[in-house]
């Protein structure tokens, strides 16, 4: 097998032979349609759904077809009730269907090729689960890959299928462990030309920052930060304030190699006049996910119940789902609401829910979107007892560091805040963060910190921060005149997408669903050494069409403008057809229903 075998996104050519390649094989060849005059077979998905094909040169050789829950409806809805097969109506669900394979192609790796392409796609736009029918004497297959039966069956014409789903997370462990080396082979054999990368990252979570790895991860080439904008991250645009700036510079030889103080009392004693809390309620961390890790590790078990709202920080999927295994449900927000909390919504899932904890991000990342404290006091003042809140507040100083619930957090054991110190005070690179919890939680997670956990850098940086308020007040108000110039300056580039402001140091560009994908335009946007962030594997929420571009100074948004808009000229000629994935499921025949 050479590299003349590639994997694409299907084009509007390729319809004509999926619709003819359909027909053999479903009509004249499985019985399951009756044979049609003009020799092709459609679907009532077709021009929705979205396919990916498999071809030799110019030769396709093999198709697969995935509907996205965007889409709000299934394959499967045609032979069973969403009461039938509640499966349906859960969010973040994937259906895989009709992995076909031209006949002299079957006895090849076409098929478990556009199977991986499939799963890689789902992945990529922040699917969780997958829904597949697959022929019943195919079964063991279906299984040797991850599947598992939902205890349905199906009948389609002479043909009888199985119903079969899987969790994302899961087929994916199967596919780079048991099938690892057979993945390492084919990844250098194909011509993989999908928006995503072959292979998943090592650890399974996007973190962001690959603008990093333009400047040089072996900081031999730094100079490149001056030709790099960095706008895939939520760092400041601005300097940290003249004091922290001063603290890191006025004798950095002492300064590297001096241990500092153990427990960092003196950012801890800062920290509590700033913020007018005892002393004994704080817990410092070398930035937020350090405390995330440490805490989540000392409460959570796989046994725990966990619930997250749905678009939000992906540190919090990753944390429990692939780290601890918790199990983790998805308070979904929404575009149609402007993605606000439903506050009743919320008050019913939690009540009903026995969840161990409860995850709120606000302001929101990467929505933008702000609840007030009220609110969220009013909703935790009424939920179960035995519920713990963890209230991630690292962009609340762009709102106003009064709607802190740090206080509540303070007296009330069910409530933890959370709050870094890199993105509002300049300081990400020293990383520093805190979090903010009853006595007696506090004192236990100081219990499982180790000596020295934050540097000394950071903590001295981070006092002389936290004692210039005026510095960072003004710069936080500079940053919303930036956010709106650059909204209006994107929205003059293109009026067919949606710009999305919110509150923070941030804003979302979302494509129409005729445009390019998110993760195109970002890569598009790197060729001007400009990083943007590709939100779709996150959550199925993006539907694959939303970037995020963090705000930075005035000229660094000219060049994110004048990218953005050279990235839509040289995509939209041939690159916007709507995509499509295939079936794990039918791995050896070449089809599956």
């Amino acid at each position: 097998m050479s590299r003349d075998l590639h994997i694409r996104a299907a084009t509007p050519e390729d319809l004509v032979w999926i619709h003819e390649l359909r027909h053999r094989v479903y009509a004249q060849e499985l019985g399951q349609h009756t044979p049609r005059p003009d020799r092709r077979l459609y679907d009532a998905l077709d021009g929705d759904n979205v396919y990916l094909v498999a071809a030799r040169g110019p030769v396709r050789i093999g198709f697969v077809s995935l509907t996205p829950p965007w889409l709000g409806q299934y394959g499967l809805d045609k032979y069973l009730t969403r009461d039938e097969l509640p499966l349906l109506s859960e969010g973040g669900l994937f259906e895989v269907r009709i992995l076909t394979v031209e006949p002299r192609w079957r006895s090849t790796a076409v098929a478990p090729l556009l199977m991986y392409a499939a799963l890689r796609w789902i992945s990529s736009r922040g699917g969780r689960t997958v829904v597949a029918m697959g022929r019943t004497e195919l079964l063991d297959m279906y299984l040797a890959v991850g599947l598992r039966p939902v205890g349905r069956t199906v009948r389609s014409g002479a043909v009888t299928f199985e119903v079969l789903t899987g969790e994302v997370a899961g087929l994916t462990q199967v596919a780079t462990t048991r099938y690892r080396t057979v993945l390492e082979r084919f990844g250098s054999l194909v011509d993989w030309q999908l928006d995503m990368e072959w292979a998943p990252g090592p650890d399974g979570c996007e973190h962001g920052g690959a603008s990093f790895t333009a400047i040089g991860t072996d900081f031999r080439t730094l100079h490149r930060r001056h030709e790099v904008v960095a706008a895939d991250v939520l760092d400041a645009w601005f300097p940290p304030a003249p004091g922290a700036g001063a603290a890191l510079t006025e004798d950095p030889a002492w300064t590297a190699r001096t241990s500092p103080p153990t427990g960092a009392e003196g950012l801890l004693s800062e920290l509590a006049k700033a913020r007018a809390l005892p002393v004994e309620t704080l817990v410092a961390g070398a930035g937020s996910s350090d405390l995330i890790f440490r805490a989540f590790g000392r409460w959570l078990t796989p046994e725990s119940r966990v619930l997250l709202l749905d678009p939000g920080y992906g540190e919090y999927a990753h944390v429990t789902e692939r780290v601890i295994g918790c199990r983790v449900d998805r308070f979904r927000l929404h575009r149609r609401d402007g993605w606000r909390i439903d506050f009743a919504r919320l008050a019913s899932v939690v009540g009903a829910g026995r969840y161990d904890l409860v995850v709120v991000v606000n302001p929101n990342n990467p929505t933008g979107r702000h609840a007030s404290a009220a609110e969220l006091r009013t909703l935790i003042a009424a939920a179960p007892a035995g519920t713990r809140w963890w209230i991630d507040e690292a962009y609340l100083g762009y709102v106003d560091l009064a709607e802190s619930l740090a206080p509540l957090a303070a007296v009330d054991p069910r409530v933890v805040v959370c709050t870094s110190l890199s993105k509002m005070y300049a300081l990400s690179g020293v990383r520093a963060a805190f979090l903010v919890a009853e006595p007696a939680t506090a004192a236990l997670l100081r219990r499982w910190t180790p000596p020295w956990a934050v540097s000394l850098p950071a903590q001295l940086a981070a006092v002389a921060a936290l004692r210039d308020p005026a510095h960072y007040r003004s710069c936080w108000l500079r940053t919303h005149t930036l956010r709106r110039q650059l909204a209006a300056d994107l929205a003059q580039v293109d009026d067919t997408a949606v710009i999305e402001e919110g509150v923070a140091n941030f804003l979302n560009i979302t494509l129409p669903y005729d445009g390019p994908s998110a993760a195109r335009l970002v890569r598009e946007c790197r060729r001007h050494d400009v990083y943007l962030r590709d939100l779709s594997p996150l959550s199925p929420q993006h539907e694959g069409r939303t970037v995020r571009v963090a705000v930075r100074d005035t000229a660094e948004n000219a060049r994110i403008v004048a990218a953005y808009g050279a990235a839509l000229e040289t995509l939209r000629p041939g690159s916007l057809s709507r995509q499509s994935t295939g079936s794990p499921a039918d791995v050896a025949a070449g089809y599956a229903r």
